[in-house]
């Protein structure tokens, strides 16, 4: 049986659709290939049990009391898809969670930058803090902003540290 034109042509339409679906995706992933993503992990120790570490700093806005700048929730109320405003002018959604650990990213943002707060126990009376951060330090297109300097954002969350370290062990 020989096939209709217009299933002749839908057939050529769908190749064609399916090239330019391959060329897009090839060109998007040379827009993958340009970032470069830098990871920070910084940790601390402290001398209290873990659950009275997170109980101290583990609330998704506890960050105005060991990073000193204001921050209150835009949606929801500290659970997985919250967004806190910080210093009333940077937003960020929890995009993860679990029972001592939360991970946010920066929405508007074009670093991909992402951020998670962690603690475990290190011993029946010690908790590790870690803080962790990934973002794309490529040098941005025209008109973008610069993506935050490694060694800026190293200092800021080591001193972060060091508040929820105090906090926690009350100094």
């Amino acid at each position: 049986m020989r096939p209709l034109r217009g299933e002749n042509v839908m057939h050529i339409h769908s190749l064609g659709y399916v090239r330019a679906l391959g060329l897009c995706l090839a060109l998007g992933s040379g827009t993958a290939l340009a970032a470069d993503y830098a990871t920070i992990v910084l940790s601390t120790t402290v001398d209290r049990p873990v659950d009275a570490v997170w109980s101290k700093v583990g609330g998704f806005c506890d960050i105005s009391a060991w990073l000193k700048l204001s921050c209150v929730y835009t949606s929801g109320s500290g659970d997985l898809g919250s967004v806190r405003r910080l210093a009333d002018r940077i937003d960020e959604v929890m995009v993860g969670k679990t029972r001592y650990s939360y991970t946010y990213t920066q929405p508007t943002t074009t670093i991909l930058y992402h951020g998670t707060l962690a603690v475990e126990a290190d011993g029946p009376q010690k908790t590790k803090i870690i803080y962790s951060l990934f973002y794309d330090q490529a040098p941005p297109a025209t008109g973008q902003a610069q993506p935050p300097n490694r060694e800026q954002l190293t200092r800021r969350f080591a001193a972060a540290l060091e508040s929820m370290k105090k906090l926690v062990e009350g100094k």
